[in-house]
């Protein structure tokens, strides 16, 4: 039996981890840590400097390269595509390192249970035959991160928000019966397609992190601000993790 444990860790900073984070990177006997080449590899710096600071006892810590997602063809199926290849690369690493069967511990960036697919990809293993037991410890999201960095409310008063896609706004345009919408991994600012007047805007890079980037206010006044220094930030850090709020 594999015992797999989704640890959500906030976004980037130690102290977003909560004692069941810690508690569960600690109780497990193997922790994989997935490279994701080298303009990403300070990500996989973050999650050791994580390791180096809370762990108490020796754990096994196992890096491996994770799949590329195809930029052709049709999204979904690719992206399932891609899910089969990274559910591959964990059994292998499991299958190698825990051939009798133990507990295993993935970081998960914000939390399992939004806009991540660590949960989906364990489905994957279960189907695949390997006898496991997956539980989740919640994190801090980039959205909670994002609202208190400029200590604003998600919701107007009584009011629905919408947490969609940049991908979704981008060919959607403004979500129906909502004033306020959070837009997580926009590949390129996706408000962009909106009409600005009258939209506001909290936007925000490497929240949390030493290197975080605030920017708010009407979105006619900040948007061309935003894409310009989002393309600077990617190219200076080689990645870049943002997430914005917009309101009517």
């Amino acid at each position: 039996m594999i015992e797999l444990s989704l640890v959500g860790i906030g976004t980037g900073n130690p102290e977003h981890l909560t004692r069941a984070a810690i508690r569960a990177l600690n109780d497990a006997d193997l922790i994989l840590l997935p490279r994701k080449g080298s303009q990403k590899a300070e990500l996989l710096e973050l999650r050791r400097l994580v390791c180096a600071d809370i762990l108490t006892r020796p754990v096994t810590l196992a890096e491996f390269d994770l799949p590329v997602r195809s930029a052709s063809g049709e999204y979904l199926g690719g992206v399932r595509d891609w899910h089969a290849a990274i559910a591959q690369a964990w059994a292998a690493q499991i299958t190698a390192h825990l051939p009798q069967g133990g507990r295993v511990a993935l970081m998960v960036w914000g939390d399992p249970s939004l806009y991540d697919s660590s949960l989906r990809i364990a489905a994957r293993l279960g189907a695949g035959g390997m006898a496991l037991r997956v539980s989740v410890v919640p994190g801090i999201t980039s959205l909670s991160a994002l609202t208190a960095a400029h200590g604003v409310a998600l919701n107007t008063l009584g009011a629905p928000v919408m947490i969609t896609t940049g991908r979704q706004l981008r060919d959607g345009g403004w979500p129906a019966g909502v004033d306020s919408v959070a837009v997580m991994l926009d590949a390129g600012s996706a408000f962009e397609v909106l009409d600005a007047q009258g939209v506001h805007i909290w936007w925000g890079a490497y929240l949390s992190m030493p290197q975080q980037v605030l920017v708010a206010g009407p979105l006619a006044d900040v948007g061309a601000r935003i894409t310009a220094l989002r393309a600077d930030l990617r190219a200076e850090h080689g990645w870049i993790m943002d997430i914005y709020l917009l309101r009517r």
